[in-house]
């Protein structure tokens, strides 16, 4: 087992807070220092908002987790700084097999257009992704940014006021209090925040259980997802393959509902279990085990007074579409530009319902595919899995049945249709990059779309010039401008379609807030009103 899982990355210190005759009061409190807390607390340091994380632990996530790490999770790593690190250690893949028994009944290409700078995924363990967010907040500070982890501090009680939480927090030298003027619950599937605020999920658990092991070993496999149904190594179940940095190899196992996870997770019956998928000569190593249990649920509200819930403390789904860590990127994303500004005043309070609207909406789409993901692999009657059985078979020869096969639909980024934050849209402009779209990538020159939007309001003209600096409601709209001649194929055909021109309002999230055929500063404040919750205020 790597030494990682070992090492202390943020160890307990005693902190001034701790000796101060009243609770201290912070902006923004961060719960859990796991990928989606790490992640926010640098969103908001990134932008000058003084944030601080409280963890119980001071290491990174023991096992590999959450290892499938979607292209537009990379581009917000982009924008937070650590994406080039992500991906050179990940396993980068776009392809997937799909077998059914014995035999491939079809293959698949995650991204096969041109012209993106990141890829449909890489794989990466989970503590991989945390220690270099931990060492982006390392530099973040480093730089002066207002940022701080404490570990060994585990959150007993929370209490809400109409303007503040108060937070109690025990520590190895006894208990303390500070006040949060915002609390973002990052604290994963069984989180203490929610217990505290006598909050629940709504939603299904399915009767199944899934295997997961980390075996070390070399294996001449392709960088490629494999899923099999009914393979006979696991009869009438599934499994699922994944490669991973420094020879891990994922190994997902079907077990079924009636079993002794306990029992099942001992080496002496894991490994027979693997010594049937890969052979009997296979020398491999056991890393890691998991049992997991399939589920499909979210809080009702992801915003309750002066708390906010984020990643799997506000949903959770089932593994297989990489749909968890990934959505809860996206709530990261869409939050921390909404609590800067309602922070700064430059926004009412009443922006963050929209969050609630929007990440909730995904969570939705997210429990709707993965629901279909798991009712497919897991055939709950007869009629269902001969359904099942006749589509793979179909899959194998005839391409109008593979849509219909679904071994996990994949995370793709969430379309905000219907927020009250959407502009008004130039309907003969591409579907694709509608408003509540996230800003597609393309090239650029040298460079990359979405490199140049930054993380701030930005107007973007292509084919015509919009100005290189906008105030309106003391918030700045920067401009970037591409001439006609510098419109590629790509950019073309994702922006413009069939017209000659267009200007874009992009969120600080990289999403699409308005469009236009033709810039007006009139028109574009109007949409900013809109994009930052003044409308109707």
């Amino acid at each position: 087992m790597t030494k990682l899982f070992e090492v202390p990355l943020y160890p307990y210190r005693h902190s001034p807070d701790q000796d101060a005759p009243a609770p201290v009061r912070h902006p923004v409190v961060i719960i859990g220092a796991g990928p989606v807390g790490l992640a926010m607390a640098i969103d908001l340091a990134q932008a000058d908002v003084p944030v601080l994380v409280l963890d119980d632990n001071d290491k990174v996530s023991v096992g590999s987790r959450a290892i499938c790490f979607a292209k537009r999770s990379l581009e917000i790593f982009d924008r937070l700084g650590c994406g080039d690190e992500m991906v050179e250690k990940g396993v980068v893949w776009n392809l997937g097999k799909v077998y059914f028994g014995d035999r491939q009944v079809y293959n698949f290409d995650l991204l096969p257009e041109a012209g993106h700078r990141r890829p449909a995924f890489i794989n990466l363990q989970q503590y991989y992704c945390e220690l270099y967010l931990v060492e982006r907040i390392r530099a973040l500070q480093a730089e002066g940014k207002p940022v701080e982890i404490r570990g060994g501090n585990r959150v007993e009680n929370l209490h809400q006021y109409d303007d503040h939480t108060l937070v109690t927090i025990e520590t190895a030298e006894g208990a303390y209090n500070l006040e949060a003027d915002w609390l973002i619950a990052c604290d994963g599937a069984n989180s203490p925040a929610r217990r505290m605020l006598d909050l629940d999920f709504v939603g299904r658990v399915f009767e199944d259980n899934f295997l997961i092991a980390d075996v070390v070993m070399k294996a001449d496999f392709p960088t490629e997802r494999w899923f099999w149904f009914d393979p006979p190594f696991n009869k009438d179940q599934s499994a699922l393959l994944h490669k991973q940095p420094d020879g891990v190899w994922r190994i997902d196992l079907q077990l079924g509902w009636d079993i002794d996870k306990e029992k099942e997770k001992k080496p002496e019956n894991v490994i027979p279990r693997l010594k049937q998928m890969l052979g009997e000569d296979v020398e491999f190593d056991l890393e890691w085990v998991s049992i997991y249990t399939f589920q499909c649920r979210r809080m009702e509200e992801f915003r309750h007074g002066r708390v906010i819930f984020a990643g799997d403390s506000a949903h959770q789904v089932s593994p297989f579409g990489a749909r968890g860590a990934n959505s809860g990127f996206q709530d990261v994303d869409n939050l921390g530009w909404k609590l800067k500004l309602v922070l700064n005043g430059k926004a009412p309070e009443t922006l963050l319902d929209s969050y609630t609207f929007e990440r909730e909406h995904g969570a939705d789409e997210n429990i709707l595919q993965s629901s279909r993901s798991t009712d497919f692999i897991t055939p709950k009657s007869e009629m269902s899995r001969i359904f099942r059985d006749a589509v793979l078979d179909l899959s194998e020869h005839y391409a109008f049945a593979r849509p219909l096969v679904n071994s996990g639909r994949l995370s793709v980024p969430c379309v905000y249709d219907g927020s009250p934050l959407n502009g008004p849209d130039a309907a003969t402009l591409p579907e694709r990059t509608r408003p509540g779209s996230p800003a597609v990538d393309a090239p650029i020159g040298d460079g990359w779309l979405l490199e140049d939007l930054g993380g701030a309001f930005l107007l973007l003209g292509i084919g015509i010039d919009v100005p290189e600096r906008l105030e309106t409601g003391g918030i700045v709209i920067e401009g970037l401008s591409i001439p006609e001649d510098a419109v590629g194929p790509e950019l073309n055909n994702r922006y413009l379609g069939t017209s000659e021109r267009a200007v874009y309002l992009i969120r600080p999230d990289q999403h699409v807030a308005a469009r236009w055929l033709e810039y007006s500063e009139k028109d574009v404040a109007t949409a900013l009103r809109i994009a930052t919750g003044w409308q109707g205020q």
